[in-house]
């Protein structure tokens, strides 16, 4: 995997290319999730592996933050990650058995945590790079029907963008203030980007810790976005963290089996009726005219 400008994915970038030999088979379903710093993907990211698994869907949920929590609440306990493990044995990937950087989660969601370089140093797309490799090398990729990579923060550089060389679909994660529709517009900029070169296309905004959606309704509406689903900042999905759960693993209550039910709903739309949308992003100044402003 090198980095070149052979390769018109932004106007004067440097991008991260991947090894054309390691994309993921084409019979599983490979979603990124994105969106602003703490505006709960990992939470999102898992409760959704979590349901597709309900739909009796093999699935692989793969973290790419250097915090490596994003399989918390389906593990139980936070792995080690996969350079955290390449390390141990200097590199070699040939000493290495799948136990040592998969692990089962919640109904069988199979779980790796990439982790990421020293802060300041490497790059984040050869860490993705190096776990794609790992799985493809030893056939963890062959018997999956679902893939979901949740990917640090709001950043949006060549390097946490490799994983949408590698997805079909990008689920942005938003709530509904401007600063968090701020970043989703960035982000849809550089989807668009790997369009030109890649399969990945957006699949629509998940709506998250938002009674009211109206600041994102007007943004969809004037940039051609989908919010596919929408959950409230509700008490029982910051406890089902806390538990060190998914939200299909809480006591039943009205407001739990709301969430199960979107999440399950939002699963099955992915599966049969997601289409790729060709949204528009904003320039800065436009949002600010569009949501900045009374």
């Amino acid at each position: 995997m090198t980095a070149t400008l052979s390769r018109p994915d932004g106007d004067g970038s440097v991008q991260v290319h991947q090894d054309p030999a390691l994309h993921i088979e084409e019979g599983a379903l490979v979603i990124a999730v994105y969106g602003k710093g703490g505006i709960g993907k990992s939470t999102t990211s898992s409760n959704l592996s979590a349901a597709f698994s309900k739909l009796g869907k093999r699935v692989l949920q793969i973290g790419c933050d250097p915090k490596h929590d994003s399989t918390f609440t389906l593990t139980k306990r936070m792995v080690p990650t996969v350079i955290d493990i390449l390390e141990t044995v200097d590199f070699h990937t040939e000493e290495l058995r799948p136990e040592d950087f998969v692990f089962e989660g919640f109904n069988g969601v199979q779980c790796v945590e990439s982790g990421g370089p020293p802060a300041g140093t490497g790059c984040g797309g050869y860490v993705t790079g190096q776990t794609v490799k790992l799985l493809k090398e030893h056939h963890l990729l062959e018997d999956t029907d679902v893939v979901i990579f949740d990917v640090l923060g709001d950043v949006v550089c060549g390097g946490f963008a490799a994983p949408l060389q590698h997805a079909h679909y990008c689920l942005i994660v938003t709530a509904n203030d401007f600063d968090s529709i701020f970043a989703m517009n960035r982000i849809m900029a550089a989807i668009q980007a790997k369009a030109k070169n890649y399969k990945v296309r957006l699949g629509g905004v998940v709506a998250n810790r938002s009674r009211d959606t109206d600041e994102i309704d007007k943004f969809n509406a004037r940039v051609g976005m989908k919010t596919m689903a929408h959950f409230p900042d509700l008490d029982a999905i910051r406890r089902s963290r806390l538990k060190k759960c998914t939200i299909f693993e809480m006591e039943s209550t009205p407001e739990v089996e709301a969430v199960q039910k979107e999440y399950i709903k939002l699963a099955q739309a992915m599966l049969d009726s997601v289409e790729p949308l060709e949204a528009e992003p904003l320039k800065d100044r436009e949002i600010f005219d569009l949501l900045g402003f009374d």
